[in-house]
């Protein structure tokens, strides 16, 4: 059994509870019922209580002894079970009496709802057509029909008390007729009353259920969700009731003795006031609803869903539990809040992959194992017995996890520590510390909401990663950042101090307890003259430490002695001298950086500082022995032209004397 509370008003799920599958013998069962107490506690009102797939439609005779359960629409005749009408689906009318089935005929076209005239002894039908049928039972005929104005019907309903029939339209309209003239005698436009100012609708709502409450009152349910309350004296609803999930209403009932309408779609049951339309309580079952009848003069309720078993449910604020089962008000007052798996807790379900990682694979087929859905059911003890032989360390694991949970719970109320990641430290702590002032200055109106980059998943690796540590001895890094303020000096000593405090809580297998106070932050007040002289500082000292490096290097080579070594010239490469190669090899073994400084010695690299603190290279491509060699000789021909050519200046222009034809 399991309880539920929503606004004080407590609902019990008789159906829930510890269940047993259906492959185990009776021996076992009566078994498991001697040894074990929530078997033995459970409560089974009603045996088999379930179909064999689904269930549509569930009533309640009107004597309140029997209850009945079918997958089409049907109609209950009489005060018991001796007389029913169902409606198939394939448009099949059959007449069961006590004994049985009785007769079988058809309706013109697919039937959706009927309802029972019992002054005329007619039976109405509406479906998918405009004419609604009436077969009378009495003579045992078909009479006219009735032709509405609406292509199809949906739903229907008979007023008990004037004989007023009604049903609802895929237009959304609600027509009433007057069984006695079969005339219309009014029209409902309910898709324009349910659409509101706040509600959004993608369709036309039509009529899905209809309910009728006394003499003047009526419910219509939509297929937006909405449930429209009318006095049939006025087009107008008294009160529209949105639920809010856009799922058509499956069924409305009226519970007279606490002013409450039931309505239903296939996700949840609310239960509001019909006055004011204030929510009493709701229920929402595992699985989807179908339909749901309310036991005459109790709390009780019965709902079909979409699996084999049928939900039972006892609400005492309604009413007293009904008079077969009135121990359930004695009982509900000593039931606990403490829900109920509905699993098998005798049997574990396991996979295939499970059974491969415990060794089990040989035991399918077997009475150890029952083939259910994509696995199989096995005995929990011999479960717990596979993966203790399979991981022997499993209970220390365990206790060591209890463990920590218990320090963890005796330390929540404590002031936990700043958890800083593991690479950049102290960017970490600049960006908590610069967090937390702007949640100070938050007040501000001017006050900006950036994002912070260690909340932010595209920047995670630069403090998982090693590769992405700042180095803060880095030349690049000591020329853009010149200035060592007080700000930095205080994060790197309260760096250190976390460090401390970490090693030392990590030592006694203890999480952080303490929570450094906030350091006052400063802002810097050199301004741009000083920062331009520290970096010419910082240029300067960066000078003086290459002029050492390269001066311990020159050294280096010096006491360098090559020793002799053997080369093979593989054919199509040019001969070049054992010097060449072994000057080469030596060159390839050096680093990226003395390899860009030598060329920049040889004159193929020069390296220059920028105003920013940055670098800028330039390349000169080096020139073949043969290219030299011809632009040599290009040059000493043009040396040579320029020697031997003879200047044209002295010579003078002639000019010839012009001559005339006449």
């Amino acid at each position: 059994m399991q309880v539920s509370s929503l606004n004080e008003v407590k609902i019990y799920s008789l159906s829930c509870g510890k269940s047993l599958p259906e492959w185990l013998s009776d021996r076992k069962k009566r078994a498991l019922q001697k040894k074990d107490v929530d078997v033995r506690r459970r409560i089974e009102l009603i045996q088999d209580f379930e179909m064999p797939t689904v269930c549509t439609t569930i009533k309640v005779s009107k004597d309140g002894q029997y209850i009945l359960a079918t997958v089409v629409t049907f109609e209950i005749l009489s005060d018991d079970y001796s007389k029913i009408v169902f409606l198939h689906n394939d448009r099949y009318i059959e007449f069961h009496s006590q004994s049985g089935f009785y007769y079988k005929t058809r309706i013109p076209k697919f039937g959706r709802d009927f309802s029972y005239h019992y002054p005329s002894c007619d039976l109405y039908f509406v479906g998918a057509s405009s004419e609604v049928y009436r077969l009378n039972l009495e003579q045992g005929r078909y009479l006219n029909p009735l032709q509405t104005d609406a292509a199809e019907n949906n739903v229907c309903d008979i007023n008990s008390v004037h004989g007023l029939f009604a049903t609802g339209t895929i237009e959304g309209r609600v027509e009433c007729w007057d069984p006695r003239t079969r005339n219309r005698v009014g029209l409902l436009d309910c898709a324009l009353n349910s659409v509101t100012a706040d509600s959004e609708i993608n369709s036309l709502p039509t009529i899905s259920a209809l309910k009728f409450n006394g003499a003047l009152t009526m419910a219509v349910g939509t297929s937006t969700g909405q449930v429209l309350l009318y006095d049939l004296r006025s087009d107008k609803p008294l009160l529209v009731k949105d639920h809010q999930y856009g799922l058509p209403i499956k069924s409305v009932h009226f519970q007279d003795s606490l002013d409450l309408i039931l309505s239903a779609d296939s996700r949840i049951i609310k239960m509001w006031n019909k006055n004011s339309g204030k929510i009493f309580t709701s229920l929402e079952p595992e699985h989807d609803l179908n339909d749901v009848c309310l036991y005459p003069n109790s709390g009780m309720l019965l709902t079909a869903n979409e699996t084999p078993k049928m939900g039972i449910y006892y609400i005492p604020v309604l009413g007293p539990a009904p008079r077969w089962c009135s121990f359930l008000d004695n009982l509900t007052e000593e039931l606990e809040e403490n829900p109920e798996s509905t699993v098998y807790d005798d049997y574990k379900f396991v996979t295939k992959k499970d059974l491969e990682n415990l060794g089990l694979t040989h035991l399918v087929g077997s009475p150890f194992l029952r083939a259910y859905m994509h696995g199989f059911f096995m005995d929990i003890r011999l479960y717990h017995k596979v993966k203790l032989m399979v991981n022997p360390f499993a209970y220390e694991e365990y206790r060591k996890d209890k463990i920590r949970q218990k320090i963890e719970e005796t330390r929540a109320q404590r002031v936990q520590l700043k958890k800083l990641p593991k690479v950049n430290k102290e960017l970490a702590l600049k960006l908590i510390e610069e967090e937390e002032e702007k949640q100070k200055s938050s007040w501000k109106k001017k006050a900006k909401s950036l994002p912070n980059i260690l909340t932010d998943d595209r920047f995670k690796v630069m403090f998982e990663n090693p590769d992405f540590q700042v180095d803060e001895e880095s030349e690049e890094f000591r020329l853009l950042n010149p200035l060592v303020s007080k700000i930095s000096e205080k994060r790197k000593k309260k760096l250190r101090l976390l460090e401390q405090q970490e090693h030392r809580e990590k030592e006694e297998e203890e999480e952080p307890e303490g929570k450094p106070s906030d350091a006052e932050s400063s802002e810097s007040s050199d301004d741009e003259k000083a920062w331009v002289e520290e970096v010419r500082k910082q240029r300067r000292l960066l000078q003086q430490e290459e002029k050492v490096k390269r001066q311990e290097r020159l050294k280096e080579d010096q006491q360098t002695v090559l020793k002799p070594q053997f080369y093979e010239i593989k054919a199509g490469e040019e001969f070049r001298s054992f010097k060449d190669s072994a000057t080469k090899q030596k060159l390839m073994n050096k680093t990226l950086e003395d390899r860009l400084k030598i060329e920049a010695k040889n004159g193929t690299l020069s390296v220059s500082d920028t105003t920013v603190g940055s670098k800028q290279l330039t390349f000169t491509l080096k020139r073949s022995e043969q290219q030299k060699k011809q632009q040599e000789a290009e040059k000493l021909h043009r040396q040579e032209r320029k020697r031997l050519r003879r200047s044209a200046g002295h010579l003078k222009s002639r000019h010839r004397r012009g001559r005339s034809f006449h």
